[in-house]
Parts: structure tokens; sequence; C-alpha cells
């Protein structure tokens, strides 16, 4: 079965976040989106407001049970230090996956060079890109190496959510519905998530 992989903080999981796997994983014709969720994730500065792992993997897992398209792996939750995606691309290939292929969004393109290790990076993960209308990557400024990435965008919905708005609605006693599961609305408000 081929798998496309979705990182990140998951603080929370959101619906543009599932809409946005599902296009690209459609378009390219994977058969399911694996969500993994990350420890530290570390090009994020807001530990502060990050909810603690168990709840974010519950979170994921919740959408899994009522979805099967998705599911969850916590393997960035059980490893010490920040969420690295070449190390986990490496942990996925020694449990035998063949090919790693990750998805990001066109805003973490021109970072990539930065990631750690990444030139070896390259080399062990496909990348596709979700490419939002209005959003144009600078494909000149980045290396060489990276300018392939280019073959690999796939257009998506335009979707203009994001985890921090919903935390701040959340602080504000607003409703989020319609902008995350509702079985995360429920998660998030039975356990008092982002109140703080």
């Amino acid at each position: 079965m081929t798998k496309l992989c979705l990182g990140g903080s998951f603080n929370p999981l959101h619906i543009a976040h599932l809409a946005t796997a599902r296009a690209v994983a459609e378009a390219k014709g994977f058969e399911r989106v694996v969500l993994i969720p990350s420890a530290r994730p570390p090009h994020k500065a807001e530990a502060a407001e990050l909810a603690e792992p168990c709840h974010r993997l519950a979170m994921c897992q919740l959408v899994s049970r009522h979805d099967p398209f998705f599911e969850v792996d916590d393997i960035e939750l059980t490893r010490d230090g920040p969420s690295y995606t070449v190390d986990t691309a490496e942990i996925l290939k020694q449990r035998g996956w063949g090919k790693v292929a990750w998805l990001i969004g066109a805003d973490m393109v021109p970072n990539l060079p930065t990631w750690h290790r990444s030139a070896q990076l390259l080399t062990t993960v496909d990348f596709y890109i979700a490419q939002r209308p209005g959003h144009e990557i600078d494909w000149a400024a980045l290396p060489p190496a990276f300018q392939s990435l280019r073959e690999q965008v796939v257009t998506t919905p335009l979707l203009e959510i994001s985890a921090s708005d919903i935390r701040q609605r959340v602080r504000e006693g607003k409703s989020i519905r319609y902008l995350v599961p509702p079985e995360v609305e429920r998660y998030v408000f039975e356990r008092g998530l982002y109140l703080a």
C-alpha cells in the first residue's frame, strides 16, 4: 500500500491539514495518509502553546478512527530530541518502507535547504508540495538541488485555517466548529485544551 506522510505539530489537527493531505494523496495515487505528530518541531517557536504530545496524538487517532484514509504513527513522539524529518524517514526505511513520500506546504520550501542534513534529506525523502493558490515559490532563490522539487508541486484547495487562530478562538470562548473535525472539537473542549 502506498502511503503519504504528513508531519506536524497538529496543535490542533484541523480541516485544512486533512483536506490538503487528501487532495495531494488522491492526485498522486496514494492509498493512505500517515499523520506523524512531532514531539518538538525544530522550526517552530511556539513551545509554550504546544499541547502535550498525548493530546496531539489522541486527536490524530480520533480522526483516523472516523476516516480509514488516515492512519497515525507516533514515531516522533517515542524518541528523544527534535523531530527531524530525515531521522524519521530513515527509521521508516529500516521498518521496510521502500520510499518515503512526505507532504509539505509551499510555505516550507524556502526553508528546506536549512533543514537538518538537508542534502541527505533529498535522497531519503520524496517530497510532495501542497501549493495554495496565490502563494508562489521563488524557485530561482533555491539551491539547484532543490529546484527539481518544482515537479512535485500539487495545487490544493485554498483553505485559510491556522492552528494558532483556532487556539485563539478557544481562549476567547468562540466556536471552532467547521475548523476542526467534530471529534477534535469535542476532545479540545472536554480536555480544556488551549484555555491558558
